[in-house]
């Protein structure tokens, strides 16, 4: 006898997602749905503007970027995370007149962030289907042509500053 997987309690599942999230270590994390039309025209002018430059990929994709479910058939939904990279007790700001010290950018002093977010979100999508079954999960971090962004804005994890950046309350723009 066969029997399928009931319907997901997708509130309950939601929270499940959150709560896995930050066990694995994300410092929070937002689902959205995909509709980022209201981003197309603004991505088509950039492109039209050539403000790619030399990076002929970004214009290669297109509109891909601002419609997932093109660029992962089936796709309806996305988890966007955040893991802050900003230690508590970074006392750069007291240093930084030091000229006997030198300075690289604060998130390129630990590991890889796209192996450590890339490895944390396969282990999340893998927990999500020990619980509903399969469905078809792909971790991207920096490397998919998609708004990124746009989706974390979207999942509630900030909103987007002059610098383009994400900003959030709490963590400013420390974080991934």
């Amino acid at each position: 006898m066969c029997v399928s997987n009931p319907t997901p309690d997708y509130p309950k599942l939601a929270q499940q997602i959150k709560n896995w999230g930050q066990e694995l270590g994300f410092s929070e994390v937002g689902i959205t749905d995909i509709d980022l039309s209201k981003h197309e025209v603004q991505l088509q002018r950039w492109l039209d503007a050539g403000y790619h430059g030399s990076m002929d990929y970004m214009a290669a994709h297109g509109m891909k970027r601002a419609r997932p479910a093109e660029l992962v058939p089936g796709t309806q939904r996305v988890v966007s995370v955040k893991m802050n990279y900003l230690p508590p007790d970074a006392g750069f700001a007291k240093t930084l007149k030091n000229k006997e010290k030198a300075y690289i950018s604060r998130y390129a002093l630990g590991r890889d962030y796209h192996k450590l977010m890339r490895n944390r979100l396969k282990k999340l999508g893998q927990k999500i289907e020990q619980e509903i079954g399969e469905y078809g999960f792909r971790p991207f971090v920096d490397s998919a042509p998609v708004l990124e962004r746009q989706l974390a804005e979207k999942a509630g994890l900030g909103w987007r500053g002059k610098h383009s950046l994400l900003i959030n309350q709490e963590a400013g723009s420390w974080f991934f």
